[in-house]
């Protein structure tokens, strides 16, 4: 074998190493109503991957699919190098420890409060004495940037975006490898969604976390996410940086990240000429 063969051969299955979360050819219905057809893509460990796409598309239901929450048709879902379908319950179970979920609007459960509704994923694969759950509970609270007295408050008590990182404390229980966030910052002011952008990427950089991010949120795509996946007629139509959103011609692709509440780029040189020039007025 050619030395460029070798080089390429080694870097492909370097990149192959990094893939953690695998779709290949995923079909899901509901019914006669076809939600995903022949749909494939891949997350690679420690990037925030931003999965966008139109309402009503089937994001979450790819989501859910991957969860092992909705059935598939066809294709193959590999976490971790294992099918989860395929997997034993004792596989399932190891798999699951890995990951963690803040679903859409928390989904904490109103009848706990924040320091039970993290405890739940404790209480359902760990064998711990209640005094190390507490333990654990209030080091989650602190690492989302909760105040200490958040863990008796119950999710009526709290703001839209204390229920946000609440939740996401609850991802985090059993320290997992891959988080998986359904629009994090829905519901949020552009400051509170800016500062929970800030913690996905200090959390991911500080615990070497893989995120997988639902939004249509286009400050979120610009600022924290390393890759884009767009799903649009039934599959992923183009994944990669941002500048490979912002050079496709695919109508919709273009539409959203060139549309009217498009956000626009600007270089460090632009920036600080306006900074200048807003002085020097």
């Amino acid at each position: 074998m050619a030395a460029s063969d070798t080089a390429s051969a080694t870097e492909a299955s370097a990149e192959d190493d990094d893939v953690i979360i695998r779709v290949r050819g995923v079909d899901v219905a509901f019914g006669k109503a076809e939600i995903l057809k022949d749909c494939s893509m891949d997350v690679r460990r420690g990037e925030i991957l931003g999965f966008v796409g139109p309402s009503g598309a089937g994001k979450s239901v790819l989501l859910r699919t991957i969860l092992g929450l909705n059935a598939k048709q066809a294709g193959t879902i590999e976490v971790f190098g294992t099918d989860y379908e395929k997997a034993s319950d004792e596989e399932r179970l190891a798999v699951e420890q890995r990951w963690g979920v803040l679903f859409q609007h928390g989904a904490l459960f109103s009848a706990l409060t924040v320091l039970e509704n993290i405890q739940v994923p404790m209480r359902e694969y760990l064998d711990l004495s209640p005094k190390l759950m507490d333990e654990l509970a209030r080091i989650k609270i602190d690492l989302v940037g909760l105040q200490p007295d958040a863990a008796h408050k119950y999710p009526s008590e709290l703001s839209g975006g204390m229920i946000k990182r609440a939740a996401l404390a609850r991802a985090l229980a059993l320290d997992p490898e891959i988080v998986f966030l359904d629009e994090p910052t829905s519901g949020l002011d552009p400051i509170g969604a800016a500062e929970f952008d800030e913690l996905i990427m200090t959390l991911r950089d500080t615990l070497g976390l893989s995120v997988y991010m639902v939004t249509h949120d286009l400050d979120s795509l610009f600022q924290a996410c390393d890759r884009i996946a767009v799903l649009g007629k039934k599959r992923v139509l183009i994944e990669g940086p941002l500048q490979t959103m912002l050079d496709s011609d695919e109508p919709w692709v273009r539409s959203y990240f060139h549309g009217k509440r498009a956000r626009t780029v600007v270089t460090s040189d632009e920036g600080a000429a306006a900074s200048d020039n807003a002085g020097k007025n």
